[in-house]
């Protein structure tokens, strides 16, 4: 059986801001919330620049665990797109955004959060917060150190950990999440939780359609004197055709800078007794402002480029000043011409750069060499150390003075007897016949001669 949704989104910029830096998105495929952050009118620059990318999501065929991967990837490049913003001004540096997505493909929801707004789900009268908030009081709730009702009212709830920024570690949670007919679904900023309890949330989720609903809880944040922006997308899951049909809704400030509206935010729901509920007109610390305390915007960006570059072209020429150190403290066996020699350095071709030259020449001619020595020496052998090379070459000196007494001595031409006298023809009876002994005898060594080939 597939399921459908019935939707509805809406905006308000709220009592006391300036500018609405919510942005919604509500579709048959898709329910998106980004709350943007990060002042000088960066923050719905942030949240319609997420919504805007992750909208694509919108559309038929992905299901399953392809959600997942889909909205990673949408929710990456939506992140590399306020990166490119930050490059473009680098004003906006320390604007960001959160995200809570919900993607559905008729059967299942795919979840994907990143801050503090927030994701819920009302099944059979009982209200079940979907998303995991990424915030400071949070985290002390989840240590245990602080309380549920504690963390509502704790001076630093606004502070958020996590957010979508331009950085590469924001990573959103995902999840697949079961759904059924008669599920009813919210996504909201944190300007309705911050004020509104969950049991007033849970009541006015009970009854109504997803038009009325979100009225209703955004009339309760601005009563309760929420001076944020109060954001909220309200879907039921249905067997039938959707009433509110199939027709997109676009809201807050992706929506006014898709139609080049600029300055204050127009209220869209009156509520009795408005004004500021504040009071009087003093400067008071928008605690919205300190939401980016840990990463706030930084002044003078081209500085910190020229810092970071200096100490990158510092290390590549520490680096290369240490390399070519080393190199400067070997030693390699070589040729110089016709004679052996200890070489400082390595035997590489830099160009514009000489990382060897000649440290003793030697009198120690290559030809004297047998052929395999002389390969190696022309081929360069390398030493751990000066006193290394040096007795490389006392061994390559060896075997030459070796291989120069290996080599043979020609051997006299046998004498001729004088022509005076008679040939013998019968030699005495007494006498016997003279044995010849050889004038020479071969020298022997300790180096074989057939391993002295190629001796000059």
């Amino acid at each position: 059986m597939t399921l459908s949704l019935d939707y509805a989104a809406l905006s308000d910029v709220g009592r006391v801001r300036r500018n609405n830096e919510d942005s919604a998105y509500a579709g048959p495929h898709l329910l998106l919330l980004a709350d943007g952050m990060g002042g000088a009118a960066a923050g719905e620059v942030a949240s319609a620049a997420a919504v805007q990318v992750i909208r694509k999501l919108d559309k038929p065929g992905i299901s399953g665990e392809d959600m997942i991967e889909a909205l990673a990837g949408a929710v990456h490049r939506a992140n590399e797109r306020l990166s490119e913003l930050v490059e473009e001004d680098p004003e906006r540096e320390g604007m960001g955004s959160t995200v809570t997505a919900l993607m559905f493909d008729g059967q299942q929801l795919g979840l994907a959060h990143l801050g503090d707004s927030r994701a819920y789900r009302m099944r059979d009268g009982l209200l079940y917060q979907l998303s995991h908030d990424h915030t400071f009081v949070q985290s002390l709730v989840d240590e245990g150190r602080i309380s549920r009702e504690e963390a509502f009212t704790h001076p630093h709830r606004n502070l958020i950990l996590r957010v979508l920024d331009g950085r590469p570690d924001s990573d959103p949670d995902l999840e697949i999440l079961d759904v059924r007919a008669g599920d009813r679904l919210l996504l909201c900023s944190d300007g309705l939780p911050d004020y509104v309890s969950d049991e007033v949330i849970a009541a006015s989720m009970a009854d109504g359609t997803p038009d009325s609903v979100v009225v209703e809880l955004i009339t309760h944040a601005l009563e309760a004197g929420s001076n944020d922006n109060v954001t909220c997308v309200v879907a039921d899951v249905v067997e039938t055709q959707p009433s509110s049909g199939t027709t997109p809704q676009l809201v807050g400030a992706a929506a006014e800078l898709a139609q080049g509206g600029t300055g204050r935010g127009e209220p869209t729901i009156a509520v009795p007794g408005g004004g500021n509920g504040h009071g009087g007109g003093g400067a008071v610390l928008d605690p919205e402002e300190l939401r980016y305390a840990p990463r706030p915007p930084k002044r003078f960006p081209w500085l910190r480029r020229i810092a970071v570059l200096v100490v990158i072209l510092g290390l590549i020429g520490g680096g290369g000043w240490l390399g070519y150190t080393w190199t400067q403290n070997q030693y390699y066996v070589g040729t110089d011409g016709d004679y052996v020699a200890i070489f400082k350095g390595v035997d590489e071709d830099i160009p514009g750069l000489t990382l060897s030259k000649v440290y003793e020449k030697q009198t120690l001619q290559v030809d004297k060499l047998p052929t395999y020595s002389r390969e190696q020496v022309e081929s360069n052998i390398q030493a751990d150390d000066l006193p290394g090379a040096r007795t490389i070459v006392s061994e390559l000196q060896r075997t030459a003075d070796e291989c120069a007494k290996a080599q043979p001595t020609p051997s006299p031409k046998p004498s001729t007897p004088p022509a005076s006298k008679p040939p013998v023809t019968t030699p005495p009876a007494t006498t016997k016949p003279p044995t010849v002994t050889p004038t020479t005898t071969p020298t022997t060594g300790p180096v074989n001669p057939d391993d002295c080939d190629g001796v000059r």
